[in-house]
C-alpha cells in the first residue's frame, strides 16, 4: 500500500499537469490541503517536499508553494549530450531538418581546431523540431581529416552515434560559452521564433579523449523553451 503522502503527491501532479494550478501561481495553503485530503500537516509537507524535489513547485517565503513552468526543457550545460540523446531522455518526439551539408574552408574555425591551413571542414546546419515547433538551430563544423564521410541520413539521426560507433572515436569533453544574442536572418528562416527577438547561443569546442579538437558547434535556442541547468559542488579550500 502506498504511503498517504505519495498518493497526495500524485494527485497534485495530475492537477498541475491538467492546468488546474498554472505556472507562476501557488498551490492551496497547507491548512487547505490538510482539509482536502483529510490528513495531517506533516503528511502534506512530505508531499510538498516531493513535489519540490521533482521540479513541480518551489517553496517561497511569504508566498507558499509556487508552481514551476514544466513546459521548458532542461538542457544540461555541463554535459556533452547529443540532441537525440536529450530527446530520448525527455521522452519527446522530435524531428531534425538538415538545411546544409557541405565541405568548406573556414580559416578562423580551422585555427581554433588546430587544422592545417587550407583544410576542409564539414559544415552541417540543422534545425530541431519538438512538438511541431523548430526551436533549436545547430551549426556544426567538423574536421574532415577525422570524420572523412558524412551523409544527410547520418546528420538527421545522430552525428555522435556515428562518430563513436562507426568511426570508433572517443568524444571526451567540451569548452562552452553561453550568451544571449539578437536573432539573425538565418534564425528567422529556420526557427519558429514566435515573436522572440533574442536567442540563447551555446558555442562549444569539442575534444576527443587524446585532447584533439575536432568539432565546433553553435547551437541557437528559442529562449522560452529551455532552462539551462548545471550541477556544481563546492570545493573547500
Amino acid at each position: 500500500m502506498k504511503n498517504k503522502y505519495v498518493e497526495i503527491y500524485h494527485n497534485l501532479v495530475k492537477d498541475i499537469q491538467k492546468g488546474e494550478y498554472a505556472a507562476g501561481g501557488t498551490l492551496p495553503s497547507e491548512h487547505e490541503l490538510c482539509a482536502r485530503f483529510e490528513t495531517s500537516r506533516e503528511t502534506i509537507r512530505k508531499a510538498l517536499n516531493l513535489l519540490s524535489q521533482n521540479g513541480y513547485i518551489q517553496k517561497v517565503r511569504g508566498k507558499g508553494s509556487v508552481v514551476l513552468d514544466r513546459d521548458k526543457f532542461e538542457f544540461p550545460v555541463s554535459g556533452l549530450t547529443s540532441f537525440k540523446e536529450l530527446s530520448d531522455r525527455l521522452g519527446q518526439s522530435f524531428q531534425t531538418h538538415v538545411h546544409e551539408l557541405t565541405l568548406v574552408k573556414e580559416a578562423k574555425v580551422c585555427r581554433q581546431l588546430n587544422c592545417q591551413e587550407g583544410s576542409y571542414l564539414w559544415k552541417v546546419v540543422r534545425s530541431r523540431e519538438i512538438g511541431g515547433e523548430r526551436i533549436i538551430l545547430d551549426k556544426d563544423y567538423l574536421r574532415q581529416d577525422l570524420v572523412p564521410d558524412l551523409t544527410k541520413d547520418i546528420a538527421q539521426t545522430s552525428l555522435y552515434h556515428y562518430i563513436e560507433n562507426e568511426l570508433g572515436l572517443d568524444i571526451s569533453f567540451a569548452k562552452k560559452e553561453i550568451v544571449v544574442e539578437p536573432v539573425t536572418v538565418e534564425d528567422e528562416e529556420f526557427l519558429d521564433l514566435n515573436g522572440h527577438n533574442q536567442v540563447v547561443v551555446i558555442r562549444s569546442y569539442v575534444y576527443l579523449g587524446d585532447t584533439t579538437a575536432f568539432q565546433f558547434t553553435e547551437s541557437r535556442h528559442r529562449p522560452d523553451k529551455f532552462q539551462f541547468v548545471d550541477f556544481a559542488r563546492r570545493t573547500k579550500v
